[in-house]
């Protein structure tokens, strides 16, 4: 794919040139990962569930312990961004926040925040994922686990060592052995007809896709937030992912990563007829809904 070579991003009050747009050395979002972000479904300038998005954005900085961005600023900032992209026909805006310039260390300084809306084009998904779960937890004690914050290093580690192995996804358990969710989207698997998705508390971050199936799914088809364990995922008869850029993503293939880095207990999986619904309902009210 031709990735499209000059898109447009908002920087602390100014449209810039992405290739151009720049943030201090000093930023803590950059220096030690404190921030918040968010990743939005982008199509020829329009933008999906915005406010669903910047719901959880304030959220997440709440939890953080920063101050949430104006509304207005992020309203005046995602328009203009996607008035300036609105050549990229498929893509994802990310909107980023930060608690600004800081010192060397974790200790804040009562600087003004940073925010960047950015638009990348966004590479076409496959047919469908293939799942790696891998040995290292997903902390559902952390403070920070139900907060979409810029500290991402675990998510990048445990994805490149999927895409090392041949998967395009890792899945986490939590330290009860439970399943939670992957590196950058929720699970979801089905048996005997019904869809069975962790439980947030079991530690993982409430994705906007995921609940957005959960409410257009659950009177059509039986859904329920359960304890799911591994033995649960390797028995599934159908197993589907979401995310704000895959929607409702079948799954093909999984398998195990264990601790000494070998792949084992593989399976595969056909895209059953509740995955199939599944995603036909989510596409139909998306389309209708742009903003649910």
């Amino acid at each position: 794919m031709v990735f499209v070579e000059q898109t447009y991003s908002y920087v602390n009050g100014e449209l810039v040139l992405s290739e151009q747009a720049t943030v201090s050395v000093f930023d803590h979002g950059f220096t030690v990962a404190d921030g918040v972000f968010e990743t939005l479904r982008f199509e020829s300038g329009s933008v999906f569930a915005v406010d669903l998005h910047l719901q959880r954005l304030a959220r997440s900085a709440q939890g953080l312990g920063i101050a949430s961005p104006d509304l207005k600023t992020l309203h005046r900032a995602i328009d203009q961004v996607a008035k300036a992209n609105s050549h990229v026909a498929n893509g994802r805006m990310r909107i980023t926040v930060t608690s600004g310039r800081g010192p060397l260390g974790s200790d804040r300084l009562s600087e003004k925040q940073t925010l960047v809306v950015s638009v990348a084009e966004q590479k076409a998904w496959g047919k469908s994922s293939e799942l790696l779960v891998v040995p290292w937890i997903r902390n559902e004690l952390s403070p920070l686990v139900s907060f979409k914050t810029t500290s991402y290093a675990e998510n990048v580690y445990a994805l490149d060592a999927a895409l090392k192995h041949g998967f395009s996804e890792a899945i986490f358990l939590n330290s009860h052995g439970l399943l939670t969710e992957g590196t950058g989207s929720n699970l979801f698997i089905v048996k005997s007809g019904q869809i069975l998705t962790p439980r947030i508390e079991n530690g993982l971050l409430p994705g906007i896709t995921r609940q957005l199936v959960i409410d257009w799914v659950s009177p059509n088809l039986e859904l329920r937030e359960v304890d799911l364990t591994q033995s649960d995922l390797f028995s599934a008869d159908e197993i589907f992912i979401t995310s704000s850029t895959r929607n409702v993503h079948p799954v093909s293939r999984i398998a195990q990563l264990t601790a000494d880095l070998k792949v084992n207990s593989e399976k595969t999986l056909n895209t059953g007829i509740v995955t199939s619904e599944v995603v036909s309902i989510f596409n139909k009210n998306s389309k209708e809904q742009v903003n649910p």
